[in-house]
């Protein structure tokens, strides 16, 4: 997930709100003005006494020429390096994006600079720092920040097996997102396979749609997280990072407010794809569903043999949670 960091020097009460209401992550702020933004709201603080310390945090770097490029590329891999383009040149960027890798935001004066940074190279910088007293500027650069999503990529499993279970318990993740049609998470009962479940963003005759809601599985499965990390549905918990996936791969991060785990009869769910086995524990109900290669959500009460429906391949391995190259059988 891409950064968005306002600079409120001079300090400016409308900017620093504006910042808050955007959804920024920090402010930057002049020494000892960390108290007055925090009685207007949570947000991190870049000054010597806030939450992000210049100097052992961050790095502040005017990049003038070669020599300035070399010294952020220098700079210890775990300290973000704030780069400021004094004469606003690309190729800078691009070389640091090569040379360091991540860790590495811009200094930019309008949300157009922002959309060129976070996007440059395909990648794109982790984040930027912009530095504006327009409050529609923040707002539109906000939108761009926000609107950058990692792209997953999904194949097309074929089911070779949907078999009822007994009573077991599954986790209904409650998000402060709303979800659309084609649109769900990444659950399996392994680290190397998942299928894209589908929200609870459909009306049926029973129950009203629930759009926040991912009915996810049984507790032990998986979850692909947006730090491409994998997570226990047992473990998530309100506040919680979680990713939403659609039929085309877009991804978004969300945020959990509820995880209802309840006792419920259960259903196995396998398939193949790319030769790799994906198998899932779900709820036994029509109201649960994946997702069919052309965005249609398909419940798994009528799955059989030979469906089509969308998931995704790992190739590692997991150590909690950390993907790792290792022999690993998951059954």
């Amino acid at each position: 997930m891409k950064k968005l960091w306002v600079n409120v020097v001079p300090y400016s009460k409308e900017i620093a709100i504006a910042a808050l209401e955007s959804g920024a992550e920090a402010v930057v702020l002049p020494d000892g003005h960390s108290d007055k933004v925090r009685q207007l709201g949570r947000i991190k603080t870049v000054e010597a006494s806030g939450d992000i310390k210049p100097g052992a945090d961050v790095e502040f770097i005017d990049i003038a020429g070669k020599q300035d490029e070399d010294k952020a590329a220098a700079a210890p891999a775990e300290k973000i390096v704030m780069l400021r383009m004094l004469d606003w040149t690309i190729i800078p960027v691009e070389n640091l994006l090569a040379r360091r890798g991540g860790n590495i935001m811009v200094q930019v004066a309008n949300s157009g600079q922002a959309k060129l940074m976070v996007e440059i190279l395909e990648k794109g910088v982790d984040g930027v720092l912009l530095k504006t007293q327009d409050v529609n500027e923040i707002k539109k650069t906000a939108e761009i920040i926000q609107g950058v999503s990692e792209r997953i990529t999904l194949v097309t499993a074929t089911v070779t097996a949907a078999r009822q279970l007994g009573m077991g318990d599954r986790a209904c993740l409650d998000t402060c997102t709303q979800m659309g049609l084609g649109e769900g998470m990444l659950v399996g009962n392994t680290a190397s396979g998942f299928f894209l479940v589908h929200s609870e963003s459909i009306d049926n005759p029973y129950v009203a749609s629930r759009p926040f809601r991912v009915n996810a599985g049984a507790v032990h499965a998986y979850t692909l997280t947006p730090s491409g990390k994998t997570k226990y549905l047992a473990d998530l918990k309100a506040g919680d990072e979680v990713m939403v996936v659609n039929f085309e791969g877009k991804s978004q991060t969300a945020y959990l407010g509820r995880n209802k785990i309840e006792k419920r009869p259960m259903m196995l769910v396998e398939a193949e794809a790319e030769g790799r086995p994906i198998s899932l524990v779900l709820q036994n109900a029509e109201t649960i569903r994946l997702v069919h290669p052309d965005g249609r959500a398909v419940s798994v009460t009528t799955l059989k043999p030979g469906d089509k429906v969308l998931g995704r391949i790992e190739k590692a391995g997991r150590h909690f949670g950390m993907q790792v190259d290792e022999t690993l059988i998951e059954r």
